[in-house]
């Protein structure tokens, strides 16, 4: 796909990703030399940017705009992993491993993406042992994370859907004027995140806002107190 930068900087972009929390902290002379080659480019909604078994000759860093991980089930239906947003990379897993990718990468909305060339990354993880350790860090993040999913598989409706609101807060979230704010994403999406029905997760959602626990308008839910949500899984 062609670049369309629009109204944006490419060196804004590229200062953009050294601040994201991966590169915080490196020196300066290897976070310069990682980047120089970095890409930006500008995808619609709904665009497919890796698919699995692909061959890994990037990592990506989310400048804005918001992805889905996503794979398949034995029965062919799709299963969502994981959503990014912005200052989030993905695709590190199969440069360092040599192998295929093992999941799909698509937009959600649209998003500005930066590519960096697999071998610049892999380098500044054999070079700088802080680079090691923040790979390191977001890996440990994201397991936890789908441990806590899996742990409550089997838990009530109202607390799985709860909890998916957590896990995108803990990692998508920020603080606003009135609470922790996250994407409003498609009820579809928070299915396929809590395996439960979309009707149910409607259901739900309904119960919670009526309820106090959360508010939505057409992009974003709030979460006016965050440790109340929490209580449910208690």
């Amino acid at each position: 796909m062609k670049a369309r930068y629009g109204l944006r900087d490419p060196q804004a972009d590229v200062e953009l990703i050294r601040s994201t929390p991966f590169f915080k902290g490196l020196p300066e002379d290897a976070v310069k030399k990682a980047t120089s080659q970095v890409v930006t480019r500008t995808h619609p909604a709904n665009q497919v940017i890796l698919l699995e078994n692909d061959w890994g000759s990037s990592v990506y860093f989310i400048l804005d705009g918001w992805v889905k991980i996503r794979t398949y089930n034995l029965d062919g239906k799709e299963v969502t992993l994981n959503i990014l947003g912005k200052g989030e990379l993905f695709g590190e897993m199969a440069p360092l491993d040599e192998v295929p990718r093992s999941t799909d990468v698509l937009t959600l909305v649209p998003t500005v993406i930066g590519s960096m060339p697999a071998h610049d990354f892999v380098n500044l993880i054999q070079t700088e042992p802080l680079a090691g350790i923040r790979l390191a860090q977001l890996m440990a993040r994201r397991l936890r994370q789908v441990n806590r999913r899996l742990r409550l598989r089997e838990s009530d409706s109202m607390s799985r859907v709860a909890d998916i609101i957590l896990f995108l807060a803990d990692g998508q979230g920020y603080m606003g004027q009135q609470g922790y704010e996250i994407p409003n994403l498609p009820h579809r999406e928070l299915s396929s995140l809590s395996g439960l029905a979309r009707e149910t997760v409607t259901r739900v959602l309904s119960k919670l806002e009526k309820k106090g626990l959360i508010a939505r308008d057409r992009d974003i839910m709030r979460i006016p107190d965050i440790d109340a949500l929490e209580r449910l899984l208690v």
